[in-house]
C-alpha cells in the first residue's frame, strides 16, 4: 500500500527557500512516476512539478526557473527545492505517485511565505 509522507513545509520570507521531502518505506517507487501538487486556501489543486521515472521533470510556467523536483531512488525520496519564493507560492505542498495508473496522495505540508 503507498503510504507518502511529506516534510520540509514552514514559514519563509519572500526570497527564501525550502526543500521539500516526500518518502515512502513500504514501497519501491523507482519504477512509479511521481510529482508535487499545492493547494491554496479557497483554490484548485494545480499540479507544481512531475517526475516521471527516468528523472525527466516538467514543470508549471509560474514555478519554472524557481523550482527543480528531483528524486533517489535509493531513498525512496522525491524532492522538491524551492528558491526565491513568494507569497503567492503559499499553500498547502503535497506528493503524489501514480501508481498503476492511480493517483495516490500524501497528507501535505505547509508552506508560508511571508511578505
Amino acid at each position: 500500500q503507498v503510504h507518502l509522507v511529506e516534510s520540509g513545509g514552514g514559514l519563509v520570507q519572500a526570497g527564501g527557500s525550502l526543500r521539500l521531502s516526500c518518502s515512502d518505506s513500504w514501497r519501491d517507487f523507482s519504477i512509479y512516476a511521481m510529482g508535487w501538487s499545492r493547494q491554496a486556501a479557497g483554490k484548485r489543486r494545480e499540479l507544481v512539478a512531475h517526475i516521471a521515472s527516468d528523472g525527466r521533470t516538467d514543470y508549471t510556467d509560474s514555478v519554472k526557473g524557481r523550482f527543480t523536483a528531483s528524486r533517489d531512488n535509493d531513498k525512496n525520496t522525491v524532492y522538491l527545492q524551492m528558491n526565491s519564493l513568494k507569497p503567492e507560492d503559499t499553500a498547502v505542498y503535497s506528493c503524489y505517485a501514480i501508481v498503476s495508473g492511480t493517483p495516490y496522495w500524501g497528507q501535505g505540508t505547509q508552506v508560508t511565505v511571508s511578505s
